[in-house]
């Protein structure tokens, strides 16, 4: 197996919605981070919700702000974070559509990252494994090699590494920090 190193967040990452403000930490179960939404203390206590979330529609991805905020939460490294709000989109969005299951994917891909933050290479090999067969089922679905921005064969590389890799386990203790050696680039790439 290959042995990566992390890259921290101050990489320069081409984000999507560069005025939106990140987190101020990224949470990890059972690091000592207060829960983002139970906790008083959480970045986002008060906030989370479905209500007003509108769902993700394929051919207008670029203009659904919380996709795109998922997109950076992921490059960036706030898997916890990603994680969180694609469930909601995806939920909202229709679980058992082609983008509700595209949604699926993407899920399952930030919640590898969220095991490679809590040392689970058990969990990081399930999820990214559950991933790429997912993208696989959407693609031939979709029939399409483009879907919401994102090329499915680069999806199904990126969860089939992400799958493979061993991954330090000494992160610091709620700095976003990226575990993966690849990003998610939409094409084209909204607002440039």
């Amino acid at each position: 197996m290959e042995r990566i190193k992390t890259m921290p967040v101050e990489t320069k990452i081409p984000r999507l919605l560069p005025n939106a403000a990140m987190p101020r930490y990224a949470h990890v179960q059972g690091s000592g981070t207060p829960h983002p939404i139970r906790d008083a203390e959480g970045h986002s206590f008060g906030r989370r919700g479905t209500r007003n979330m509108k769902p993700l529609v394929a051919d207008k991805w670029a203009e659904n702000r919380n996709y795109l905020i998922g997109v950076d939460y992921f490059n960036l490294g706030y898997y916890w974070e990603c994680h969180d709000l694609w469930e909601r989109l995806w939920r909202v969005s229709g679980q058992d559509s082609t983008v509700g299951r595209f949604l699926k994917g993407l899920v399952k891909l930030s919640a590898a990252g969220v095991k490679v933050r809590e040392s689970s290479i058990h969990g990081v090999r399930r999820h990214a494994a559950s991933a790429g067969e997912v993208f696989a089922d959407v693609a031939a679905e979709a029939g399409t090699d483009f879907y919401c921005g994102l090329e499915f064969t680069q999806l199904q590389f990126a969860a089939d590494r992400a799958a493979q890799l061993v991954y330090r386990e000494d992160h610091p203790v709620g700095k976003p920090v990226r575990v993966f050696p690849f990003v998610l680039r939409p094409t084209p790439m909204p607002f440039q």
